[in-house]
């Protein structure tokens, strides 16, 4: 099973299940994250839906480079977690299965390439506590606490 953050699955709702990939990437004490504008400024880890026919770690590559403009080192899995929310962008309520790695950031190859997402550096203490979800509030406090461990 896996452990769920945020708010419970409400029984009058459909919700359709999103599975994506989303990353840590530690660097010298700080993590490379990723804000999105709209609908409201929201800091992540960077991430996202995994589409047809494509893997957690291409598409962990694809979304890092797209929502960051930074190449990453072979991910290594840190765990996973669920939680139902609504994105607005897509008008649909979701049971996210989120699949967290973790993984060393290589180079900037230029500004992220998706619209509304801005790279920036947060010391990794103080994104476990200002991450926009809970789910990545705990991998980001494991990781600094030291008891998940980089590469």
């Amino acid at each position: 099973m896996i452990r769920r953050f945020g708010d419970s699955p409400r029984p009058d709702r459909r919700y359709r299940r999103r599975v994506g990939a989303y990353a840590l990437l530690p660097r010298d004490g700080f993590l490379l994250l990723t804000e999105q504008a709209d609908p409201g400024p929201d800091l992540q880890l960077p991430g996202g839906g995994i589409d047809p026919g494509e893997s957690p770690i291409a598409a962990l590559h694809r979304e890092v480079y797209e929502e960051t403009g930074w190449t990453i080192a072979p991910p290594k899995r840190a765990g996973a977690f669920r939680r139902f929310a609504y994105m607005p962008e897509y008008d649909l309520w979701a049971e996210k299965i989120c699949l967290i790695y973790i993984a060393r950031p290589i180079r900037p190859m230029g500004p992220p390439t998706e619209p509304g997402h801005r790279a920036l550096w947060m010391a990794a203490e103080e994104a476990a506590l200002r991450l926009g979800n809970a789910g990545d509030r705990h991998f980001a406090s494991r990781l600094a606490t030291g008891l998940l461990q980089a590469r």
